[in-house]
């Protein structure tokens, strides 16, 4: 979306980058290990599957685990049969050690491969399930990130959103056109400095469906936020920064939602701030509003359990839900037509627009929130007509997914009247789940993610960490312990063990992207990105016309901040990675990974 080339910052920071690297003591001891090797970069469960995958097919059969001298062997292996991927040139050979157990730093060898360091042990990937939920406190708007919080990455405030003017599109007797209101904090959406109701429904919902599944869990988490010490969970109260602003974004003048709080246009790759172009809310639309209403409709149901610390929110949340509804009720199509809005109102808006045009699957997230909410008859209705539509992954233009993961979280505790159709939403998960496992194997990185070509395209790391929550799902619903296996292939994927070779979350593993589009992480000076953030990953439509040096189905993918096709960030994709390694980290007790209780 993003369309800006590399500018004088980065490319500082990719020269200091390399003589960073060139001259570290580390890689003047490395320079002769090839790194042919992908796996996991952060480790293994001691009781989980343990693969790595070799792309070097040229030489000897064994494998060895070793320290990270290579001194002392402690596990030795044969490799898998070559096999030729189906979306790439690469030919790999498989590593499985799932048979060492011992906790501990280790390589694997195989003649001059040596992989990156990784560990053995409890909670492996704590850091990852911590870094991707911490990303989110890294994308607020309105308000400065103190050091005591954000380390070197601290900034100041600005996009206070306190002045934000009702675009043409967008405006009513109550609110003409030109008037002001204040749309304060919420997450930045992206690589951008916008922000845009339609992607924060799928990622609120996500998030808060994390917290759901696992509530335990995440009463002990803590991220270092500045609302660590309260008596709410770090989780809630990431998600209750960027509620409050969505809650800003309805007219309560008749219920509906604008699309987005925006720029007209997008800003350069500077920090934020340093632009000053005015900000508008632009027309409502039903797909955001009938976001919004799931949205808080799931807030309220969560929140009440937080009626001390946040007296009034859950209230506030539910009658904002209700509102929303009526005003879908009465603009069931109304479409978010960016262009079309262009020819009619000034000035034109050319960011993200998030636009939709079939609305069952938002009827049927929002109806399934209210029902769970507050089990009135008439969403159940709306839900029943709906659970037999095509139902997919969750994107943030296919919510329907997200109303059968809320009904199936309480699936046991409803009334026998609705058996049918949580019968029908089970059978939907557990069939898309048992497809991925059956089509694992052949596969050459042996991981759920990349079993057709369709995983790769715009986000595909977001298709990745969308599938191993699916797992999950499948999981809770089942207890059987091959779909957290099977989830767990896809969190290998996301830190390394894919064809690039790649970890895709900042600031984790040894080779981790660098230099993601994303204006602070680019414009701020500091050679590290902001971290906890998941790049885009491989996409071969690389409508950025960025210089790739890969160029095929699942290796298209380039670490330059050009690259928004590749290499972008979104809050919607880090929000399904939160469910994944955190969901993971929740259940390694109950499936035997760990050696001992957390």
């Amino acid at each position: 979306m993003k369309r800006f080339a590399i500018n004088s910052i980065s490319i500082f920071k990719v020269k200091l980058f390399i003589l960073l690297i060139v001259f570290s003591p580390v890689f003047m001891q490395a320079q002769n290990v090839q790194t042919t090797f992908k796996l996991n970069q952060s480790g293994f469960y001691p009781n989980a599957n343990k693969i790595a995958v070799l792309t070097d097919t040229i030489g000897a059969s064994n494998f060895y685990i070793t320290s990270l001298n290579s001194k002392d062997t402690f596990f030795t292996g044969i490799l898998s049969e070559q096999k030729k991927s189906a979306y790439s040139s690469t030919k790999t050979r498989v590593a499985d050690f799932s048979a060492f157990t011992k906790p501990g730093k280790y390589i694997i060898v195989n003649g001059a491969n040596h992989s990156y360091p990784f560990e053995i042990k409890n909670d492996v990937n704590k850091n990852a399930a911590v870094a991707v939920l911490k990303g989110f406190y890294f994308q607020r708007a309105s308000m400065p990130l103190q050091e005591k919080y954000a380390g070197k990455w601290q900034r100041t405030g600005y996009h206070p959103d306190d002045v934000v003017y009702i675009h043409p599109s967008a405006a009513t007797e109550q609110r003409p056109e030109g008037s002001t209101i204040s749309t304060p904090g919420g997450w930045y959406d992206a690589g951008d400095y916008n922000k845009y109701i339609v992607n924060s429904g799928i990622t609120m919902g996500t998030i808060l469906s994390a917290y759901e599944d696992f509530p335990g869990y995440f009463k002990k988490l803590n991220t270092n936020i500045p609302e660590s010490n309260d008596a709410v969970p770090d989780i809630l109260n990431e998600v209750i920064y960027n509620l409050r602003w969505m809650l800003a974004m309805q007219d309560p003048n008749d219920g509906g939602v604008y699309n987005k709080c925006t720029n007209a246009n997008f800003d350069g790759m500077v920090m934020p701030g340093v632009t000053k172009a005015k900000r508008y809310v632009v027309q409502k639309g039903t797909g955001a509003t009938l976001d919004f209403a799931a949205v808080t409709a799931q807030a309220s149901r969560i929140l009440q359990q937080f009626k001390k610390q946040l007296p009034g929110l859950a209230d506030s949340c539910i009658a904002a839900s209700h509102k929303a509804w009526q005003w879908a009720l009465l603009n069931p199509a109304l479409e978010y037509n960016q262009n079309a809005m262009n020819q009619k109102f000034k000035p034109a808006v050319v960011t993200g627009g998030y636009g939709d045009r079939n609305f069952n699957d938002e009827w049927l997230w929002a109806a399934s929130e209210l029902f769970l909410t507050t089990k009135a008859d008439s969403f159940y209705k709306v839900v029943d007509a709906h659970v037999k539509d095509n139902i997919n992954l969750p994107g943030w233009g296919s919510v329907g997914m997200m109303g059968f993961y809320s009904f199936l979280h309480f699936g046991d505790k409803l009334p026998a009247t609705y058996a049918a159709t949580i019968a029908v939403m089970k059978e939907k998960v557990i069939g898309i789940a048992n497809n991925y496992i059956d089509k694992t194997k052949a596969n050459a990185f042996q991981t759920v993610m990349g079993q057709s070509a369709r995983d790769f395209g715009w986000g595909s790391n977001s298709i990745a960490a969308n599938q191993g929550m699916l797992l999950i799902k499948a999981f809770l619903l089942t207890k059987e312990k091959k779909y957290i296996d099977h989830a767990v292939t896809n969190a290998d994927y996301l830190l390394g063990r894919n064809a690039t070779g790649y970890c895709f979350v900042t600031g984790i593993g040894t080779k981790s992207t660098m230099f993601p589009h994303h204006r602070q992480s680019t414009a701020d000076g500091i050679l590290e990105p902001v971290p906890g953030l998941l790049a885009g990953g491989p996409n071969p439509a690389m409508q950025d016309k960025c210089k790739y040096e890969f160029t095929e189905t699942e290796t298209a993918y380039t670490d330059v901040d050009c690259s928004y096709a590749s290499n972008e960030i979104a809050i919607n994709w880090n929000a399904p990675a939160v469910y994944l390694f955190n969901g993971i980290e929740a259940l390694t007790n109950e499936v035997g990974y760990s050696t001992k209780n957390h």
